[in-house]
């Protein structure tokens, strides 16, 4: 059997890091920021250190087809890791950093992992905590073993192996098919216990394909990477990275200094999720106090960039406006962004055209696409040649969409994962006998190819008038204030729709400062200031919609939303049962 690179061909990406050291060794493959000093490592030390990891497993007894955990934040250690575990023939199994210990003694014991591979003594604890229920996991590794319990850190590993024969990897590789595990991803679903999603090496080497049909990451780019490697968005940049030979800048773990990193860092390649986008959004809009102001910068942006890219003539009025625009406002924009953006790219969730026309505006293309753990993360994007705001995309090369009589999106393509790990019953509810996958997503395909996302099939409201409300629109559109940080609609079976507000503190003390208010977000709530700016803010969101859609109340919070209370999935995604469940008695004051 061939393995070949990823997207040149490959059946599996056992040997992606080896490959790639092959035809990049040069070139940078990772950078990272360690106590303020900037890291790098090339393709060629990268492919030395797993082969090395590698045979570290393999000298330790991991047999292949073995599941082996990685319990890290997104940092080199992580993908160096997770390519030598497909190296040896094992499986990966992420876990998140954010998990708690009862999360990742699901996982592990769900997943029969027999290695855990920590990132520090913190998370180690949390695998200790609840090891008497994982008979299974023999050893928990580390990152960084300072102060840790380890029973052996990552560069023992790497020592372990380093004098091993070399040519067992290439047997182990040789054996290893493209229906094969490479990763089982647990969803970290809004509803019940989280499923592991089981993408063959099949599905991962499909992506690189599609990116390199679609020229999607091309040399010379430089990725600036935050997202969780736990997740199969980071995922899909790690593997087209090492096909392309491409460098990954990793976070420096801070979400503040994502902004400053940009700048830091001067990627050409931003994936994100549209929080980061909606903070940036409102960190750039700020200066706008007018709604009408904001709309026209927008629509002489847009216009002047169609028509050249069109090779029309701009007339000079037009232009002269734009090129003022360009030093107020447009050129400002890229530089939060590093200044060198050639494509920023969202998914995940739901994000608001006004956002990704805005910064296409300004010159930085912000392209929608759209993707799940089970078509890992991929299946339609916007690109520059075929863009059009408010849809996902137009389908990756080789993958189709259809719409269910019911209006859900149905997909298939060799992205399509081959099963829920030990769940036959959920398979079977997910994947049609003709490979169609139901992907819970309602929406529309266009004559265009171009595929828009209304809604969650499990998310529809209906109001006790018999009205079908899509929560997701409206929320979106009161994320974009700039005071508010997140909101959360609920109406099923009531007579109107309402909403719960958190606020955005970094835009709201300030606020609050310049009229003599508490500087504190449990104290704000309280004051009607607050409650009439949120209002008004309402007020006008509300202007937009049918008056049956209209959001008639809110309650304010004074703490955000979180991912470690269960409330969000690690992408920000609101768990609505939890929030619904949680916050029941604040719905239902709203009622009375």
């Amino acid at each position: 059997m061939s393995n070949r690179a990823v997207g040149t061909g490959a059946t599996t990406i056992t040997r992606a890091a080896a490959n790639a050291a092959g035809r990049y060794p040069d070139r940078v493959a990772l950078r990272d920021s360690r106590a303020g000093e900037w890291r790098t490592q090339t393709f060629a030390e990268v492919g030395e250190i797993v082969d090395e990891l590698a045979l570290g497993l393999v000298a330790r007894g991991l047999e292949p087809g073995d599941r082996i955990s990685i319990l890290a934040n997104t940092r080199p250690e992580w993908t160096l890791a997770s390519l030598a575990i497909s190296r040896a023939g094992c499986v990966v199994v992420p876990m998140y950093p954010t998990n708690s210990p009862e999360e990742c003694e699901w996982v592990a014991g769900n997943s029969g992992a027999r290695m855990i591979i920590c990132e520090d003594a913190d998370q180690a604890a949390k695998i200790a905590a609840v090891r008497g229920g994982l008979e299974r996991v023999e050893t928990v590794a580390l990152i960084d073993p300072s102060g840790g319990t380890g029973e052996v850190s990552l560069e023992q590993l790497r020592q372990d192996g380093a004098d091993h024969d070399r040519a067992e990897l290439e047997r182990r590789c040789e054996a290893v098919s493209p229906e094969d595990p490479y990763t089982i991803i647990y969803t970290s679903g809004t509803t019940g216990p989280p499923k592991g999603v089981v993408l063959t090496h099949g599905n991962g080497a499909s992506v690189g394909a599609m990116v390199q049909e679609l020229g999607f990451i091309n040399e010379g780019e430089v990725s600036y990477l935050y997202l969780p490697l736990a997740h199969g968005f980071a995922l899909t940049v790690q593997l087209a990275s090492f096909d392309v030979g491409t460098e990954i800048v990793y976070f420096g773990g801070n979400p503040a200094q994502i902004v400053t990193e940009l700048q830091e860092t001067k990627p050409t390649y931003f994936p994100s999720v549209p929080r980061i986008f909606e903070k940036i959004y409102t960190l750039a809009t700020n200066q706008f106090r007018d709604q009408q102001q904001l709309r026209r910068v927008v629509e002489l942006g847009l216009g002047v960039r169609r028509m050249r890219e069109q090779g029309e003539e701009v007339p000079e009025p037009m232009a002269a406006a734009f090129e003022q625009a360009e030093a107020q406002v447009y050129r400002n924009v890229r530089e939060l962004f590093g200044g060198r953006i050639d494509k920023a790219v969202t998914g995940a969730a739901p994000i608001s055209a006004e956002i990704i026309e805005f910064f296409n505006a300004c010159g930085v293309p912000v392209l929608e696409g759209w993707g799940m753990t089970e078509t890992t993360a991929v299946g339609s994007v916007n690109t520059h040649q075929h863009l059009r705001f408010g849809t996902v995309g137009r389908p990756l090369p080789g993958v189709e969409f259809q719409i269910a009589p019911d209006g859900e999106i149905l997909t298939r393509g060799p992205n399509v994962f081959r099963e829920y790990w030990c769940n036959p019953e959920a398979t079977r509810e997910a994947l049609s006998d003709d490979s169609w996958l139901a992907t819970g997503d309602l929406g529309s395909v266009d004559e265009d190819g171009f595929v828009s996302i209304t809604g969650r099939k499990k998310d529809i409201i209906i109001t006790a008038g018999g009205k079908n409300l899509t929560p997701a629109n409206l929320e979106n559109d009161l994320t974009q204030s700039r005071w508010i940080s997140q909101a959360v609609m609920y109406g099923d079976r009531r007579p109107y729709p309402v909403a719960l507000i958190t606020l955005d503190q970094e835009e709201m003390i300030p606020w609050a400062r310049e009229r003599g208010l508490p500087e504190d977000i449990p104290s704000l709530i309280e004051r009607p200031e607050t409650r009439e700016l949120i209002q008004a803010e309402l007020d006008r969101i509300n202007a937009k919609y049918a008056k049956v859609e209209q959001i008639k109340k809110f309650t304010l919070l004074d703490h955000d939303l979180s991912h470690e209370e269960g409330e969000l999935t690690p992408t920000l995604k609101v768990k609505r049962n939890v929030i619904y469940d949680r916050y029941a008695e604040i719905f239902d004051q709203m009622y009375r």
